[in-house]
């Protein structure tokens, strides 16, 4: 039977995808009875409510309830938060509200047009306060507070110290260092979020419908919430969510909100998002300041790293916040060997919308000024980037490299992927062509970028938001635990039930690709079973779709669920031929013995015996095929005393080479060619990791060049809808060159790990170092995106060199 791990396997999930077949938020039944939601949002970014008059709503034939604030707040407690500050978040605002689009209250009907209508029958008269969306103004003692029981804005403050780093200043040839300011942007997928409650009287029950994708620690935070336990609140994935990339991780404040409106209105409750509604008010990647120093030496080298990192966490600090911070705490100094290292970490709350999970979670935040901070080294020194880069990169016998805030870096070659990004992306020769251009007017640059990409989050990285001192009076928190089940009928098909929460990435084809090669079955016999429902389902808090955690953990608990199941069945076989088990192999549907091949019994017979005939079954054996298996990796251990975590189970490396050029009339960056090399270990599914890459990349480079949640300096929100919000589209997506290197994690099963973030991460940087490059004969800096014509018309406009040039041009 041919290998189907690491074969480019067409994708099983498509068949019913391209035929209309899908089973989405909106394809899920609606019962009888069921009220349709409409949330009134606030056009105020801060300010106090003094009354809401839902009366003539509630008159309005068809309408069942009108909700407020005030009524949700009967019948639950705030969220819980992962730091000590107080906040007090509700999914609906109580007595203030903080940002524009922050629900207000909820309008039940018949269907969603009549909710509309009685909506704008509300009338809400609020006060307006003073709104703050500076980040660093928002830290000013006289700033205005968004949460006066607070005292500041600031929802959470760390320092850290690695190594000797002031000895490594002191000691420093140069000490070269800015700011860099990385935007609040989002993802837009296709479907919005998506949500069917309904409160069970009878049972005291919840059971909630939704495109949430997890992580299933949210489950907790949300039963804690309604004072219930657990098993009272059941939460219902379906087999298809149409795209997330984090931002569907936000859904968990509208399912609680939406649960109790089921219960006051004594009827199931529906809300499917519009686009509107998604851009303002769902979730959002994080804006952050970072001021970054660097101490040098004459060769190049780096020796130690200085970061001040703000990070705008928006109205309210909410789950899994302030984790944007600390996601990438392990892989703080990328790609390079530097020993030493301090970071101060502040999270901020201002009048914008709530941040949370998005692809590449913190990685394009820490990146953007890293490898800005790389290519200024290299310009300071009157070096070659490439140069500056091979004197820091870690080297290959160095692996497995600890970094200086406690990440295990697995396996690498980064030296090898460096290079092949620079001989593939033609490095030399462009810098040739480049002069040459430049001499005709031109304007053409060329942008390095080389990151570390984390998989698998282990759950204890979160603590470092707390003191060892705080961390201490608590439970510690560990692992990345995955778990799969695998069963098998009576007719010898193959069942596996995932809790990975799939949201396009093809995870059903991969899990019966491990079934296929486990277990010697053709795949069309293997049965994925993706959706979700946490009565029923094996999983664990840690369980969901982010953190690219299905190559490393997702994969390796199915790889693991089948092989409990394989020794099950030569167990059966074993026993009725009369050998032990470690004599058996499994091969073409039979079980064998090595040594005498026609000793052999069928694989089907074997599952039938576990179904039909029990009592032949080896003593103490149970009846059925039917294991399920746990998995979590053993080096994700809780942060130590000294703030050391390795928030990541496994390492990927990706390089990149991009090179631009501008339009002198337009100012419109155009990206010539895109070079990404990545090493994600053993590839599960070329296809599929291409295809990945593609759709990072896309994101990626719509952080660099278009996208941006803007807000003006009253708080009030711009980019209510894609005329203003740009994201690229397949027009706009460049010449791409993906190559691979394969080095396998010695961690995992399979020698996986994660793909699919690392150009969200890569790309933005990558094209601001192009752009950097391009502009540097102006003296022209790049600190903050996105590369708009009119932001890098505006550069252009200030740069008395370039407009002397044009005269003389002219």
């Amino acid at each position: 039977m041919t290998q189907s791990i690491g074969a480019p396997v067409n994708r099983v999930e498509d068949d019913r995808l391209l035929t209309g077949q899908g089973k989405y938020m909106d394809d899920i039944g609606t019962p009888p009875n069921t009220a349709q939601a409409a949330i009134l949002r606030s056009t105020y970014p801060h300010a106090d409510i003094i009354s809401i008059d839902t009366s003539e709503a509630e008159k309005v034939t068809g309408v069942k309830a009108v909700i407020t604030g005030e009524q949700i707040k009967q019948y639950m407690k705030p969220f819980s938060v992962g730091v000590s500050a107080p906040v007090k978040y509700y999914p609906v605002a109580v007595e203030k509200v903080r940002y524009v689009g922050e629900p207000v209250a909820v309008v039940l009907a018949k269907n969603r047009y009549i909710a509309e209508d009685a909506m704008e029958k509300i009338k809400v008269k609020y006060e307006g306060r003073k709104p703050i969306v500076d980040i660093e103004k928002s830290l000013e003692p006289d700033a205005p507070l968004l949460h006066e029981n607070v005292g500041s804005n600031i929802a959470n403050h760390r320092t850290f110290d690695y190594g000797e780093v002031n000895q490594a200043f002191e000691q420093a040839d140069h000490i070269i260092k800015h700011k860099y300011n990385f935007p609040k942007y989002s993802a837009t997928p296709v479907e919005t979020y998506g949500i069917l409650a309904s409160y069970e009287n009878s049972e005291d029950r919840y059971t909630i419908h939704a495109n949430f994708h997890g992580p299933f620690v949210i489950q907790a935070v949300m039963a804690q919430a309604l004072g219930i336990p657990g098993n009272k609140l059941r939460i219902v994935v379906p087999k298809d969510i149409g795209g997330s990339y984090g931002i569907k991780a936000g859904a968990f404040p509208y399912m609680v909100l939406l649960a109790i409106a089921s219960r006051i209105a004594g009827c199931p409750v529906k809300w499917i998002e519009d686009r509107q509604e998604h851009l303002s008010a769902s979730s959002s990647g994080t804006d952050r300041v970072t001021y970054i120093e660097a101490a040098v030496q004459k060769s190049g080298k780096v020796t130690g790293l200085r970061m001040k990192m703000i990070d705008n966490v928006g109205a309210y600090i909410r789950a899994p916040e302030p984790a944007c911070l600390y996601r990438t705490h392990a892989n703080s100094t990328g790609a390079y060997d530097i020993p030493n290292l301090h970071i101060e970490a502040i999270a901020t709350m201002t009048n914008k919308l709530p941040t949370g999970l998005i692809r590449g979670y913190g990685g394009q935040e820490l990146y953007f000024p890293l490898e800005r901070l790389m290519q200024r080294v290299a310009n300071e020194l009157d070096m070659d980037p490439a140069d500056v880069i091979r004197e820091n990169i870690i080297k290959k016998h160095q692996f497995p490299y600890k970094t200086a805030s406690g990440g295990m870096y697995d396996s690498g070659d980064y030296e090898k992927g460096f290079e092949l990004a620079i001989e593939t992306g033609n490095y030399t020769e462009f810098r040739r062509k480049q002069q040459e251009a430049r001499k005709k007017g031109k304007i053409f640059g060329v942008g390095l970028a080389n990151i570390v990409e984390p998989s698998g989050s282990n759950m204890g990285y979160i603590t470092v938001a707390l003191t060892p001192e705080e961390r201490a009076s608590s439970l510690p928190k560990s692992g990345c635990a995955e778990a799969a089940t695998v069963s098998m009928d009576p007719t010898g098909s193959v069942n596996v039930r995932i809790s990975t929460t799939p949201s396009g990435q093809g995870h059903e084809t991969v899990a019966a690709q491990i079934i296929a090669d486990v277990l010697g079955v053709p795949m069309d016999k293997v049965n994925v079973v993706a959706e979700l429902d946490t009565s029923t389902s094996a999983w664990s808090i840690a369980s969901g779709s982010y953190s690219s955690r299905f190559a490393s953990l997702g994969s390796s608990a199915v790889f693991y669920a089948a092989h409990k199941v394989k020794s099950k069945l030569f167990k059966i076989a074993a026993h009725q031929l009369q050998v032990e088990a470690s004599e058996l192999e499994l091969k073409e549907g039979s079980i064998f013995v090595k040594d005498n091949p026609e000793q052999k019994y069928s694989l089907k017979r074997a599952v039938g015996t576990a179904h039909w005939n029990p009592l032949a079954l080896p003593e103490g054996m149970e009846p059925g095929i039917y294991e399920t298996y746990y998995y979590t990796a053993k080096n994700t251990e809780p942060p130590d005393e000294q703030d050391l975590i390795n928030s990541s189970v496994t390492y990927g490396f990706v390089s990149d080479l991009v090179t631009v050029e501008i339009d002198p009339e337009t100012a419109n960056v155009e990206i010539i060619d895109y070079v990404t090399i990545h090493d994600a270990g053993k590839l599960l599914n070329p296809k599929i990791v291409d295809g990945q890459i593609y759709g990072g990349l896309a994101h990626g480079l719509g952080g660099a060049l278009y996208e941006e949640l803007a807000y003006d300096a009253k708080g009030q929100f711009l980019t209510g809808s894609f005329m203003d919000y740009l994201c690229p589209t397949a027009p706009e997506m460049p010449k791409v060159t993906i190559k691979h290197m394969e080095t396998p994690s010695p961690l995992t099963p399979l020698g996986a790990k994660g793909l699919g973030e690392g150009n969200t991460m890569s790309a933005p940087v990558a094209v601001a170092n192009a752009v950097s490059d391009a502009l540097s004969p102006y003296i022209i800096e790049i600190d903050t995106l996105p590369l708009s014509p009119n932001y890098i018309w505006s550069l252009l406009a200030e740069s008395d060199i370039y407009q002397k040039q044009k005269e003389v041009n002219a």
